[in-house]
């Protein structure tokens, strides 16, 4: 009988599960929506409604170890969802103790970021390192930090929250009320406000133009960008110079062996990875240059949110 877990990642719009063996095969994967639901409760039970019905054809040949959830403003310590500003349960939710009553089995939760950045140790590129951070570029900035093989998590289970250190005092506004905060200049939002800061202030073409705040992505940034549009360009490397210089920062707390950057913006390539890296070894301590490397994801091409809420439940297990 094969060993698994189940890997859920709660989005604020979707959440995806998983049951994962301990190599990181994914043998089954879903997903349902998750802001139809405005009750936990509901949530949770209509959750192990789909998680049955996927189970059921496999049922016989596996033995469920635990469950693991990623889920925004999760807390590893106490297993709640705490204030999450995507999420329609407001509160604090002791998440992991309520959904024990449909598996009689361990129930971890931490944030997703976090448990990307387990998920890369176990199964991606960080295999072997006990020192590294994974960097999240999606809608927002997540981040997950790893020293001496062990995730940071601080006293209150909130530690590593690189998306929200300053880069502009009275910066930009960000969704968590403060201003200047490093997730709104990079990430899939931050390269969009980039682009429409620079076609204001400069007067060249760009195919950018035709687009307004709502239609414009990261990924029609990055098309133009390919297709030399000077303000594409301009804006990817402004995302990277201001990433690069926060990574610099992050190296004098952990000293990471590797840095991996994940999610829509990593997917861009060089035309990121580039200036940013150009922006960390210009900004780093001369001690620590030529030392720390910049990396893709190990798992940029597969299921990061599950495998990592699955990679946090095997870690917890002590596989």
């Amino acid at each position: 009988m094969k060993q698994v877990v189940i890997g859920v990642d709660i989005g604020g719009t979707f959440t995806k599960y998983g049951i994962v063996d301990k190599d990181g095969n994914v043998l089954i994967e879903g997903s349902m929506p998750t802001d139809t639901f405005d009750n936990v409760n509901d949530y949770q039970k209509a959750l192990f409604g789909e998680l049955e019905k996927a189970i059921k054809p496999i049922k016989n040949d596996i033995e469920i170890k635990g469950v693991g959830f990623g889920a925004p403003n999760g807390n590893y310590y106490k297993g709640t969802i705490e204030n999450a500003a995507n999420l329609k349960w407001k509160g604090v939710i002791h998440f992991a103790e309520l959904f024990k009553k449909y598996f009689n089995v361990p129930v971890v939760l931490t944030n997703d970021a976090n448990a990307a950045a387990i998920g890369e140790g176990l199964y991606g590129g960080a295999k072997g390192l006990r020192d590294y951070i994974v960097i999240t570029l999606g809608t927002g900035l997540g981040s997950g930090l790893v020293a001496n093989g062990e995730l940071i998590y601080g006293f209150d289970g909130f530690a590593g929250e690189l998306g929200h250190i300053m880069v502009e005092p009275n910066g930009r506004q960000c969704g968590c009320g403060k201003l200047g905060c490093l997730e709104t200049y990079c990430s899939a939002t931050g390269i969009k406000r980039t682009a429409f800061k620079l076609m204001c202030d400069m007067s060249v073409d760009s195919e950018l133009r035709k687009y307004n705040y709502h239609e414009l992505t990261s990924e029609i940034i990055f098309e133009a960008a390919k297709h030399n549009d000077l303000i594409a360009i301009e804006a990817f490397k402004y995302t990277g110079y201001i990433l690069g210089i926060k990574l610099a920062d992050a190296v004098a707390h952990t000293t990471p062996e590797a840095i991996f950057l994940f999610g829509g913006l990593a997917k861009s390539g060089e035309i990121i990875f580039k200036p940013t890296i150009e922006s960390f070894e210009k900004h780093l301590l001369p001690i620590y240059r030529n030392k720390i490397k910049i990396l893709p994801s190990g798992l940029q091409n597969k299921n990061i949110a599950v495998m990592g809420a699955s990679a946090l439940i095997w870690k917890e297990l002590g596989k």
